[in-house]
């Protein structure tokens, strides 16, 4: 008998989805779903790489965050684009944030270009020393290295040191085999259960000195994108573990007291998913529209090859997005618009006003002037409550 069997009984290292609520295989099915539907858009690259950039961000900063990172989003998201420039007090934040995104730029880099998907001891260490590089640790942590301590997380106590690198064969084999999951279940489907299930042993086991929550949220993020979770969509699950930072501890500590019982954590963690994932859906959506509407605008002058069309045509696009616009501010709406207008009256801003009126194209009211974007929902599958997806 290991000590581990005493101390925490709760590491089975099995999985009985039988036992899990009916809202959990609801959330799940919502997840793989959404997941499939987000892969099969086409965006604009510049949109598609905005967004990629946008929700990396979102990930290191979550899952630094969570061990106390202070960056804002908008210092992450410089950052990565080579633009934050951090005083020497703060650079270490900086650091954190930077093995982070290297980690998961090397994962998806490795799984997309058909790399082995497997999850090994060696890989979970690689994983540990990468979050830890380049940080001050504390002396008795080796980065990369499997603890010889006891360690604990409040009231929490790791497994014993003697065990964990058992452990660790012991989980990576299981996670591997058909037995995480087991059955015929949707391949998404699949790799969000196992990737939580990954989480919440790797917090369990405790098995490094430092960085396991890091490691944890990188494994997990792995496992994902080996199911075929788009990547902008992989690091949603840490970004709500940050935003609900105080019900994560508690449902990690719960799903221990409660002898192993891991679907109390695993639907609180869908439960994020899946919001997050419309939030992710209806931005796309609306990024969609917009496409169809320039489209649009595009269609309605065709053949119109006067300099007042193309005037005409560039207002309203430039109008596309924004909120109303009063009349003697339109000018400035893009240097086009006021290269256009320059030694223009009052009266061909009117004119150009009215044609666009009459076109449907914009409305005007006594709050300003906005692009009629409204008008794509008569385009959409008629349904009660459909709406355009685009606020002015």
């Amino acid at each position: 008998m290991r000590t581990y069997e005493g101390t925490h009984p709760w590491l089975t290292f099995r999985l009985d989805l039988r036992q899990a609520p009916h809202t959990f295989w609801s959330l799940l099915g919502e997840a793989a779903s959404k997941c499939e539907h987000l892969a099969g858009v086409p965006l604009q690259p510049s949109v598609a790489q905005q967004m990629r950039q946008l929700f990396l961000a979102k990930g290191a900063r979550a899952t630094t965050a969570i061990e106390g990172n202070t960056l804002t989003e908008d210092e992450v998201l410089r950052r990565i684009q080579g633009e934050a420039h951090l005083p020497p007090s703060k650079e270490y934040l900086g650091q954190e944030i930077d093995n982070i995104v290297a980690a998961c730029n090397e994962i998806e880099t490795r799984l997309l270009e058909g790399g082995g998907t497997d999850l090994t001891p060696g890989l979970l260490k690689r994983y540990n020393a990468a979050v830890l590089r380049n940080l001050t640790v504390e002396p008795e942590v080796i980065p990369g290295e499997v603890r010889t301590y006891n360690v604990g997380v409040s009231r929490y106590r790791g497994a014993p040191p003697e065990d964990c690198e058992f452990l660790l064969e012991r989980l990576c084999g299981w996670l591997n085999s058909g037995t995480c999951v087991g059955g015929e279940i949707e391949p998404i489907a699949a790799g969000v259960i196992r990737a939580l299930a990954a989480h919440l042993y790797i917090a369990w086991i405790h098995p490094f000195g430092d960085g396991n929550g890091r490691v944890a949220r990188l494994v997990e993020f792995q496992f994902l994108i080996a199911a075929g979770v788009p990547n902008v969509a992989a690091h949603l699950l840490s970004n709500h573990y940050n935003i609900t930072r105080t019900d994560y501890y508690r449902q990690l500590d719960r799903a221990s007291q409660t002898g192993g019982d891991v679907f109390g954590f695993f639907t609180y963690a869908l439960r994020g998913f899946v919001d997050q994932l419309r939030e992710q859906i209806a931005t796309v959506r609306e990024q969609q529209l917009r496409v169809h509407w320039i489209n649009f605008v595009h269609e309605r002058f065709s053949g119109r090859n006067s300099t007042a069309a193309t005037r005409q045509r560039n207002l309203v696009l430039d109008l596309t997005g924004k909120p109303r616009v009063q009349r003697p501010d339109l000018r400035a709406l893009s240097p086009r618009l006021a290269a256009a207008y320059s030694g223009k009256t009052a009266k061909t801003v009117s004119r150009d006003i009215n044609e666009l009126k009459s076109m449907g194209l914009i409305d005007e009211e006594a709050g300003g002037i906005v692009a009629r974007v409204d008008i794509m929902a008569a385009f959409l599958p008629r349904k009660r409550g459909n709406q355009a997806g685009i606020e002015e």
